[in-house]
């Protein structure tokens, strides 16, 4: 019983820390100092190390001997090499998906593009950077294509990868091509043809999706100058 109270805080220091770093509380590179995370959850030095060190272990953050712990560089390279990564695994998970998936597969994906289609994507209090909550129903849809895959691996590892890139959204620096994008209609687009069952057109737009997001943040740069 002690230990899972203690795995269930070190869960809950994991997503705290993640969902601060993906909103940009610290910059790339900040160390991440466990002391300080531990006052700012109300929680342990322990709790909060354990859950750093987790993070660690997906990749998310970087743990570097006698150092400690660090929000990843960002660098062009490591970007266009993720982007590829997510874009082959994704293509087989979303290949399986469309094969195995059945109704009740079908109808939480629809449910989850609905929520994206009516979530403004920015705000008028800060129209140069992606909203939250949107950000959260944009994740949320693309769990959902790859969901009906049957395979809990392929799916942990498009959510980390999905995490990492994340990261160079948040930093991004603004761009009236990003503003301007019609993502609407390639999230509408992947899911007409997953409900399709065209596995091949359904990877290929998903291909050009990340592809394009990763266009337009490295042809507008990061800007990782303020918080």
């Amino acid at each position: 019983m002690q230990n899972g109270i203690a795995g269930n805080k070190s869960t809950a220091a994991l997503e705290l820390i993640r969902r601060d770093v993906l909103r940009g509380d610290w910059r790339p590179g900040q160390r991440l100092q466990p002391s300080q995370l531990a006052k700012r959850y109300s929680s342990s030095t322990t709790v909060v190390r354990e859950g750093l060190t987790r993070l660690a272990g997906e990749g998310f953050i970087v743990l570097e001997p006698n150092r400690g712990f660090f929000v990843p560089e960002l660098t062009p390279q490591t970007l266009t090499d993720l982007t590829e990564v997510r874009c082959t695994l994704e293509e087989l998970a979303i290949s399986l998906a469309v094969e195995r998936g059945g109704l009740e597969w079908e109808s939480e994906l629809i449910g989850a593009h609905h929520r994206l289609a009516r979530t403004p994507r920015r705000t008028p209090e800060d129209p140069t950077h992606v909203d939250e909550t949107w950000s959260r129903a944009h994740r949320e849809f693309h769990e959902a294509l790859l969901a009906g895959c049957g395979v809990p691996h392929l799916s942990t590892f498009s959510r980390q990868l999905a995490n990492s890139t994340e990261i160079y959204r948040r930093w991004a620096a603004p761009s009236e091509t990003a503003t301007t994008r019609a993502v609407e209609v390639e999230h509408a687009g992947i899911l007409q043809a997953v409900l399709d069952r065209d596995s091949e057109l359904a990877g290929r737009l998903l291909r050009e999706h990340y592809e394009l997001s990763t266009r337009i943040i490295l042809e507008r740069g990061l800007d990782t100058t303020t918080q």
